[in-house]
C-alpha cells in the first residue's frame, strides 16, 4: 500500500487506547458479540493492514471491514477523539486499490455515479410505488424487505400545500442540495422543505447541473468516485448562494467534509455552507404552528448526531409543531442497519441491527403515530420494518411534520379555488 495511505489510516487511529468504551455503541459488535466486529477490534486490523502484517488481500480483514456499518457512533463515545471514519474510509480505500470492489457495490456505484442510469432506475421505482404493488408484497423476505422499502417512500395523501405567504425578506439565500435518492423518491421531502424555508424568511435559490453526493462510493472505498462527485458538485454551487441546505443526513455528513475529501480553499468553502435543513430552521426559530395531534418518536441518524454532531435542532423544529406528544426513540443513538448499500449488501446483519429498533418501538409505553428521522435510508430501513413487522406507525421527516402543521394553520396562502 501506499506511503499516504498509510499515513492517513495511522495518523486517524492514533489517540486509540483500546479503552474499549467504543463497544457498547457499536450495533454490529452488539449483534455478534465478535471483537474484530467491533470499532477496537477493527483498529486493530486496520493499525496491521497499515504497517504491512496483514495483506490487503486477506478475505478476513475484508470481511470485519466490510461488516461495519460506518455509522461512526463509537466517536462521540470515545474519550480519545479517534477519528474512526477518516480512518476507515482510508482503508477501505486501500482494499479497494488493492482487490477492487464486490461486484454489487461496483454496480450500484457504477449506477450512482451516472445520472442518466440513477434518475431512470429510481423513476421507474417510483412508478411502481404508484401502482401499490410493493405494499401488497411487504415481508420479512429479502426481496419483499425491499419491496417495503419502496413501499416507505410513498408520500402521504393530502392536498397539495400552496406556496408561503408572501413575506418581505432580506434573509440570506439557500440552496437545497437535491442529491439522487431524495430528488427521485423523496421530492416531497424536498418540496416540504422548500416552504418550511421560505416560511422563516429564507430565500431559496435552485441550482441545475448538481448530482450525488458521493457519500456511497467513499463509504465502500471508491475515494477516486467520490472524489469526481464532489467536485462536480462543488462547480455547480459556486457562488449561488449563503447556504446549501440537506435534508438527508447522509449527504450533509459528507458535503461537511468535502473539505478534508478534496483539499483546497473552494472545497473547504462549500463545506463551510452546508447545514442539515433543521439546523437553517432551528436558527430562525422556527416559527410555530399547529396543533397536530400526534405521538411523534425522533430517532436520530447516525450520520446526523454522530458524523455531524447535530442533535437539539431536529428536536427544536418537532417541538415548534404545537399539539404534538414528542419523545426520543429509546436507543435513538444505535443504528437502524440501512447505512447507504449496507442493507443491499449485508441483509442478515443489516436486519439484525434493525431488530433492535423495532423492539424499542414495540415496547415504547404507547406505540408512536410517527417514527421521524432525517435520512432517506433510515425513512426506507425503519419504514419496511415497520411494515414487516405490522406496527401501526408511519415513518416522516422533521420537514415533513412542520409543513404539515403550516399547511393545515394558515401559515402558507390559502389554495385558490378552481376556475369554473
Amino acid at each position: 500500500m501506499s506511503v499516504e495511505a498509510s499515513t492517513r489510516i495511522l495518523e486517524s487511529l492514533a489517540p486509540c487506547v483500546h479503552c474499549g468504551f467504543c463497544l457498547p455503541a457499536c450495533p454490529t459488535y452488539l449483534a455478534t458479540g465478535d471483537e474484530n466486529d467491533s470499532p477496537r477490534g477493527r483498529i486493530v486490523l486496520m493499525r496491521e493492514l497499515a504497517s504491512g502484517t496483514i495483506a490487503p488481500t486477506d478475505a478476513a480483514l475484508r470481511r470485519h471491514l466490510d461488516r461495519c456499518l460506518g455509522c461512526r457512533g463509537c466517536e462521540p463515545a470515545c474519550p480519545s477523539g479517534v477519528a474512526y471514519g477518516q480512518g476507515l474510509a482510508a482503508a477501505r480505500s486501500t482494499l479497494v486499490a488493492a482487490r477492487g470492489l464486490p461486484g454489487a457495490a461496483r454496480l450500484i456505484l457504477r449506477v450512482f455515479s451516472t445520472p442518466l442510469l440513477w434518475r431512470p432506475v429510481l423513476t421507474a421505482a417510483r412508478w411502481l410505488r404508484a401502482t401499490g404493488l410493493p405494499r401488497m408484497f411487504v415481508g420479512g423476505g429479502r426481496l419483499s424487505f425491499s419491496f417495503g422499502m419502496l413501499a416507505a417512500t410513498t408520500p402521504p395523501s393530502r392536498v397539495p400545500a400552496s406556496p408561503p405567504r408572501a413575506r418581505a425578506s432580506a434573509g440570506p439565500t439557500v440552496a437545497l442540495f437535491a442529491g439522487c435518492v431524495m430528488d427521485t423518491l423523496f421530492p416531497h421531502v424536498h418540496a416540504a422543505a422548500r416552504r418550511t424555508l421560505e416560511a422563516n424568511g429564507y430565500r431559496m435559490v435552485e441550482v441545475p447541473r448538481q448530482g450525488c453526493c458521493g457519500a456511497l462510493h467513499e463509504h465502500a472505498g471508491d475515494h477516486d468516485g467520490a472524489r469526481s462527485l464532489a467536485e462536480r458538485n462543488i462547480g455547480a454551487f459556486h457562488g449561488t448562494a449563503d447556504f446549501i441546505a440537506v435534508d438527508s443526513a447522509g449527504c450533509g455528513a459528507l458535503l461537511k467534509e468535502y473539505g478534508h475529501l478534496l483539499g483546497g480553499p473552494e472545497a473547504a468553502h462549500f463545506a463551510a455552507r452546508v447545514r442539515d435543513v433543521t439546523e437553517l430552521l432551528a436558527d430562525r426559530g422556527p416559527r410555530p404552528a399547529g396543533p397536530l395531534a400526534l405521538d411523534v418518536a425522533y430517532d436520530a441518524p447516525c450520520h446526523l448526531q454522530h458524523a455531524q454532531r447535530v442533535h437539539t435542532a431536529p428536536l427544536a423544529v418537532l417541538r415548534a409543531i404545537e399539539g404534538i406528544r414528542l419523545r426520543e426513540l429509546p436507543g435513538a443513538e444505535q443504528c437502524c442497519g440501512s447505512a447507504g448499500i449496507y442493507s443491499l449488501l449485508e441483509p442478515a446483519l443489516s436486519r439484525e441491527v434493525l431488530d433492535a429498533k423495532l423492539e424499542a418501538i414495540r415496547l415504547a409505553d404507547s406505540v408512536p403515530t410517527v417514527v421521524a428521522t432525517g435520512n432517506p435510508g433510515c425513512l426506507m430501513q425503519i419504514g419496511a420494518g415497520l411494515l414487516a413487522a405490522g406496527i401501526p406507525a408511519r415513518v416522516a421527516h422533521p420537514v415533513e411534520l412542520l409543513d404539515e402543521a403550516y399547511r393545515l394553520h394558515g401559515v402558507y396562502a390559502p389554495v385558490d379555488p378552481a376556475p369554473r
